[in-house]
């Protein structure tokens, strides 16, 4: 086993259950294609990274998905976004590791530099952070349980980011690029790249 863990969450790619605020504009199965775009995305960037993995799945646990055996497989757990990271967090710890790394599967602007930087950066620091445009994060790091960034936020919204730095006022955080993961068609629009692929 190695000291790091990248913890990726994931949902299961159903129609008119992914990218709902996105599917309002261009529909549930472009929606659908888009997730799956940002799937593949995920796991070819995180493919080669020296650490182990743990995917997280929203519903259940699926096989022959994409993400390979070598992977740990576990179901989402908690009544929240909040409490189901922290879940997450606190088995990998209870496991052993040292460095634990979180990050959604909607970004297309995700580069295994990031991933890799952020496990680099809590060698000095307690927290590594990617923030999102939208006033969110698309990544968290740490180093040990810390329960207290995981309660009382209203997940989805502009405040998350400014209300988590709000309970770690007493540690040391790093901060990675800003990034903008793919939750509305406004942020489509910044993406052409991606655009393109779904309108292939």
């Amino acid at each position: 086993m190695k000291n790091n863990l990248l913890l990726v969450f994931t949902r299961n790619p159903e129609l008119g259950k992914v990218k709902t605020r996105l599917a309002k504009t261009i529909g549930d199965k472009a929606a659908l294609k888009t997730y799956k775009i940002l799937l593949a995305h995920t796991a070819k960037i995180i493919e080669n990274i020296d650490c182990d993995k743990a995917i997280y799945y929203s519903v259940k646990i699926r096989n022959n998905d994409g993400w390979s055996e070598a992977y740990q497989k576990y179901q989402q757990e908690g009544e929240d976004l909040g409490i189901r990271m922290y879940n997450a967090f606190k088995k990998g710890f209870e496991s052993g590791y040292k460095k634990v790394v979180i990050v959604g599967s909607d970004l297309f602007d995700l580069e295994e530099k990031h991933i890799n930087k952020a496990f680099e950066k809590l060698t000095d620091n307690d927290v590594v952070i990617g923030p999102a445009e939208d006033g969110g994060y698309y990544l968290l790091g740490l180093k040990k349980e810390n329960k207290a960034i995981f309660q009382h936020k209203n997940w989805g919204t502009s405040t998350v980011l400014n209300d988590t730095l709000q309970d770690l006022k007493e540690h040391l955080i790093s901060f990675l690029d800003v990034l903008n993961d793919i939750d509305t068609y406004e942020d489509l629009e910044k993406n052409t790249k991606l655009k393109q692929l779904i309108n292939d």
